[in-house]
């Protein structure tokens, strides 16, 4: 790819077993992007759908020159964002949810890396002026979540799961050298950009479900843990 055909934004969404929303949402995601002055690209990120997801993909990416897709052929979401997010184009990367397609996020955090004020944008759930209308337990885990990441690993932040974009040439360096994936990845990727002093700015969002997840929450309590104690080992001993 020569520089001149290089899409600005590169758009990262993971999926697994999104067949009932997949077209929707991407159709949709595309009509809003028109109201933006830059070039794009949609990475469709599969993992391991034992539904239609990943033959629907495909058949976008065929369909629609904006798309992209890739598979990295199991159920893992953290796998997936780092494949994404290494294999973009763009000069900027937002990381984005098929249940969200957040284009005002989109707009807030291209103003601010395009000033040059941050290196790396979170679209926080937890913040101060967010608004998260998902199930109590939902909201109820991403503060435990944090919470954990604070004894552990002093994190400073209030979210690290969900909405974020930043300049590739900076942070993909930092995605390459994270070693957890799963859950998990978008936390190391975030505290990583942190402790490599790349600017991590929060902004708050409003965030409500469209459909229940495809992986049940309770099911990935032990891979979480496990998870958090690779992760503390990893950036406290290993670095």
């Amino acid at each position: 790819m020569t520089e001149s055909s290089r899409p600005y934004v590169s758009i990262v969404i993971p999926v697994h077993n999104e067949e009932g929303i997949l077209r929707e949402a991407i159709t949709d995601l595309r009509h809003r992007l028109q109201l933006f002055d830059w070039t794009y690209e949609i990475l469709v990120c599969e993992n391991g759908s034992i539904d239609r997801t990943r033959a629907l993909a495909e058949h976008l990416a065929r369909e629609m020159k904006e798309v992209r897709t890739l598979s990295v052929g199991e159920p893992n979401y953290g796998l997936a964002m780092r494949a994404g997010v290494v294999a973009a184009h763009g000069e900027f990367v937002i990381c984005d949810e098929i249940d969200l397609c957040d284009t005002d996020f989109y707009r807030r955090a291209m103003d601010l890396l395009q000033h040059d004020d941050a290196d790396m944008v979170i679209g926080s759930k937890a913040m101060k002026g967010a608004r998260d209308r998902r199930p109590l337990i939902r909201r109820v885990a991403t503060r435990v979540i944090n919470g954990m990441l604070r004894i552990a690993l002093d994190f400073r932040g209030t979210d690290t799961h969900g909405l974020k974009a930043f300049r590739r040439e900076r942070l993909v360096p930092v995605a390459r050298q994270c070693v957890i994936d799963r859950d998990l990845f978008a936390s190391e990727f975030v505290i990583r950009a942190g402790r490599a002093h790349w600017r991590v700015v929060e902004i708050p969002v409003l965030v409500a479900e469209k459909r229940r997840p495809a992986i049940n929450l309770l099911s990935r309590v032990p891979s979480v843990i496990g998870d958090l104690a690779r992760l503390t080992y990893a950036i406290r001993f290993r670095r």
